[in-house]
């Protein structure tokens, strides 16, 4: 398969045009990716809200009551529960990895194996994240392991 970009003045509308033989399974996973509108998390930080978009987060951590988003520079506040981050992650790169933390996969640099069943990843921006045994089964299907 041939992939071609090609740049084009401001003026122009923005398209998209895909030959094939045939639209087949593979065809319409495409289709749906790039229909599929990035997923934006409002995060508040000195009283000002930001949208945040879900691929640029590293990890959501529930602490003291309060859930916080963290990306590679930045901690946010984020108003929803950590369960109701886990529903809306659904079908993204995104998993329940303890009690307490939701990891983005895409942000991940390694894991291994640790003591009890656990696992610890480490993270693009260096930090560490222990994934509790319960939900190792998880991550390995995300992984394909």
């Amino acid at each position: 398969m041939k992939i071609y970009i090609e740049e084009i003045n401001k003026e122009l509308a923005e398209e998209i045009l895909i030959r094939c033989h045939e639209v087949d399974e593979e065809i319409n996973e495409i289709v749906n990716r790039l229909e599929t509108k990035p997923l934006i998390i409002l995060g508040y930080q000195n009283d000002k809200v930001h949208r945040i978009r879900l691929s640029d987060i590293y990890y959501f951590e529930a602490v003291d009551g309060k859930v916080f988003s963290y990306c590679k520079d930045s901690v946010f506040e984020v108003k929803q529960k950590l369960y109701e981050l886990e529903e809306l992650c659904i079908g993204t790169n995104c998993f329940r990895a303890s009690k307490s933390t939701i990891l983005n996969i895409g942000k991940l640099s390694s894991i291994y194996p640790t003591i009890s069943g656990r696992f610890e990843a480490v993270l693009d921006n260096g930090e560490r994240a222990v994934i509790s045994r319960q939900y190792v089964p998880t991550l390995k299907n995300m992984l394909g392991m």
